[in-house]
């Protein structure tokens, strides 16, 4: 009598092993622990043979007489299933070898051994986020140039454009190793030679590397400025908006019980309300500000007079006085910085990382979101930042424990 899933179902397990038989040499083989298998038992040249067909209840009762017919039909034609499920594992095992992530793995496990940890783990992130997704399971020795401009591309979209040109470059690398061990004739990487777009001018100097970033915090701390140029420079990475939004903060913008700063619309380059979701660090740092310039409309006067705001060139001095000149580091750069480590490093969600700089961001239907877009998420986003801006600091603190703040 052919079995039913409800007998598959109820079967109960005893202290021996037992069969269940559905018909033809497919049967469900219930063990004393409780496991149950599907098998197949046919004989092939004289002999008596069995096939495995699954688990339940991964596989169920239909599917095990899927492959049991299918295991028959192949019987018919003279061909042991067994043996031909074998040479199928194999197939596959040689086929998997030869992807672009198996031979990308591999070539990391040679090549990339004598690099720094936080490089290797760099790499790897850029590995799994931007190409293993689209490129991974491609046998190597097959993938376009068109196809690898195409992962690149949505590395652009997203405003990433030196990630896209690291991941090139990365790529031609794993391509290279590909040709080196056989498994590759060529590297389509070669073949997209001024492709992508260019990446930003100098006049966008940013520091983006995590050490550098973790001494440049030092140095802020080192800073032996006025409290106000002092505040404003200490706030600058933890917020990370356009300088002159940032020295023409006022202090009724400054929602304390929300933990948030919130910029008209008429202060922003989109002409839209922003919002930036303030951690504990720019809190206590406002806070402290507060007993100086608290009475006053701007947070950040002027040393003229309180009726007008910080001048554009106070950040930019302090950091001239820090050391970094024109070319490695602006006010403006802290945008980029925190734009390349909130994707790179941390990981957060591009979307997120472009609502926050105000950028224009639009919905899967093409609309503007609205100011409280992903706004819990993005205050934990700020959060985590605050906190990893920190932990740099720490660890630079560890190789370098005097900086080098002068008096401006």
């Amino acid at each position: 009598m052919a079995l039913t899933a409800t007998a598959v179902k109820q079967a109960k397990s005893t202290e021996k092993q037992y069969k269940l038989f559905d018909g033809r040499g497919l049967f469900l083989l219930v063990h004393p622990n409780g496991g149950k298998y599907w098998r197949f038992k046919y004989r092939y040249a004289g002999k008596e043979k069995g096939l495995s067909l699954g688990v339940y209840p991964d596989v169920g009762l239909a599917t095990a007489r899927e492959r049991h017919q299918q295991a028959r039909e192949t019987l018919a034609k003279g061909i042991d299933p067994g043996e031909l499920l074998k040479v199928e594992k194999v197939t596959r095992h040689l086929a998997a070898a030869d992807t672009f992530e198996a031979i990308a793995r591999e070539w990391f496990n040679v090549k990339m051994t004598t690099r720094s940890k936080g490089h290797q783990n760099r790499t790897m992130r850029a590995l799994d986020k931007d190409l293993f997704p689209a490129l991974g399971v491609r046998p190597v020795n097959s993938i376009t140039a068109p196809e690898l401009l195409a992962s690149l591309r949505r590395i652009e979209a997203r405003g990433a454009i030196e990630t896209a040109h690291r991941a090139k470059q990365k790529a031609g690398e794993i391509f290279r190793y590909a040709i080196a061990t056989g498994r590759a004739e060529r590297d389509p990487s070669a073949d997209l030679k001024g492709a992508l777009k260019d990446p930003k001018k100098k006049h966008l100097a940013a520091i983006t590397d995590p050490a550098a970033v973790g001494q440049l915090m030092l140095a802020i701390d080192g800073f032996r400025g006025t409290p106000v140029v002092s505040a404003a420079l200490r706030l600058s990475p933890l917020l990370f908006q356009r300088p002159g939004e940032i020295r023409h903060m006022e202090w009724t913008e400054i929602e304390w019980d929300a933990k948030r700063w919130e910029i008209p619309a008429e202060k922003m380059k989109m002409k839209q309300p922003h919002i930036v979701p303030l951690s504990q660090q720019a809190l206590e740092i406002l806070s402290d500000l507060h007993s100086l310039t608290g009475r006053g409309r701007y947070v950040f006067p002027s040393a003229r007079g309180a009726s007008r705001c910080l001048s554009e060139n106070g950040v930019r001095t302090a950091i001239r006085t820090l050391g970094y000149d024109n070319d490695t580091m602006t006010p403006h750069g802290f945008r980029a910085m925190a734009r390349t480590l909130l994707d790179e490093e941390l990981n957060y969600r591009p979307d997120w990382i472009e609502h926050q700089l105000a950028h224009a961001v639009r919905d899967p239907n093409g609309r503007a979101y609205n100011r409280t877009a992903h706004l819990d998420s993005r205050a934990k986003m700020m959060q985590g930042w605050a906190d990893y801006l920190d932990n740099l600091r720490v660890q630079a603190t560890s190789r370098s424990p005097t900086n080098n703040g002068r008096n401006l």
